[in-house]
């Protein structure tokens, strides 16, 4: 099965993963402009109002670019999301081109995306996961491997695609310490079609994150990287020096009751955990320098294309 005509044209087979707090109009743009895809969480637009500015405002900068790459918009299914059913309607309206669903089948969402021509595509961790969302419909799975920064999985990438390939042909993009154009490769050779990308756009003037944070992702390696439910309800990965600064004990932290998961806007574990205690992927090693999200691509396309060079060549 080839990709939707959509996923096509990119200048990289990459999608940027949707960032808590970091992810905001100025990255988008930049991510699709560099001619890959550029996306952000729905709830990163507060008030709910901005929701509609945001949109606009990336729909008119890459409209005045006509290679650039589409926008997408990551959507939290989960139940205590109560700004789920506004947020929909508003990126409706908008006809927003591809929606990456997360922590919940999204079996009410995708007619309604499907309506106007959109793509669904759904974050998942296991094999049961992917088979649900399947089953719902969903135009693409986001396997979220081990080593992926925020929410992640524990499954090799290599395990869950081998297993996953053998029931889907359609698209799947991989996520799990993915920082380097070889990586972006490495991801194709063990079948998946396109890399989602993370941590690496952490480290841009883009990003809405404080400056000490962007240092910590240059100083950090994968030994730095604590996996814990404990700060949202659901196993994520986190920048050690944040949790010990946030007053934990990284080598004994207690388990989450999954049961307090919050993703309202009434409060919730979003805005202490992305704000305060920093999430990264295991790649965050790789990552030197703080440069343009436009820089960055570029990097990670020489890189891919040397990459492809080597294996020509060998």
């Amino acid at each position: 099965m080839s990709l939707p005509p959509i996923l096509q044209r990119l200048r990289l087979p990459v999608i940027c993963a949707p960032m808590f707090i970091a992810s905001n109009p100025a990255l988008v743009i930049e991510q699709c402009r560099a001619g890959v895809v550029g996306s952000f969480p729905a709830l990163n637009a507060r008030p709910k109002e901005a929701l509609d500015q945001w949109l606009t405002e990336i729909e008119q900068a890459l409209a005045a670019h006509p290679g650039a790459a589409p926008f997408a918009v990551n959507q939290i299914c989960h139940k205590s999301n109560d700004r789920l059913e506004h947020d929909i309607e508003v990126c409706i309206r908008h006809k927003v081109p591809i929606t990456i669903t997360s922590l919940r089948a999204p079996n009410d969402v995708i007619p309604k995306i499907h309506a106007y021509g959109g793509i669904v595509l759904h974050a998942v961790i296991s094999v049961r996961h992917a088979e649900k969302a399947l089953a719902d419909g969903v135009d693409g799975l986001i396997l979220v491997c081990a080593g992926a920064g925020g929410h992640a999985g524990t499954l090799s990438p290599f395990a869950l695609i081998g297993e996953v390939r053998r029931f889907f042909d359609g698209p799947i993009i991989l996520s799990g310490a993915i920082t380097t154009g070889d990586a972006i490769l490495a991801a194709q050779a063990a079948g998946a079609d396109l890399a989602y990308i993370g941590t690496r756009f952490l480290a841009t003037p883009e990003a809405s994150v404080p400056e000490r944070y962007k240092k910590e992702i240059l100083r950090a390696s994968a030994s730095d990287i604590v996996y814990t439910d404990l700060f949202s309800g659901v196993h994520g990965n986190y920048l050690k020096h944040s949790v010990v600064a946030a007053g934990f004990d990284p080598l004994n932290l207690p388990k989450s009751d999954p049961s307090k998961m919050n993703f309202g806007t009434a409060g919730g574990a979003e805005k202490k955990v992305w704000r305060d205690i920093w999430s990264a992927g295991q790649g965050v090693g790789q990552i030197d320098n703080v440069a343009p999200a436009a820089q960055a691509v570029d990097k990670l396309a020489a890189e891919y294309l040397a990459a492809r060079r080597r294996l020509l060549v060998n």
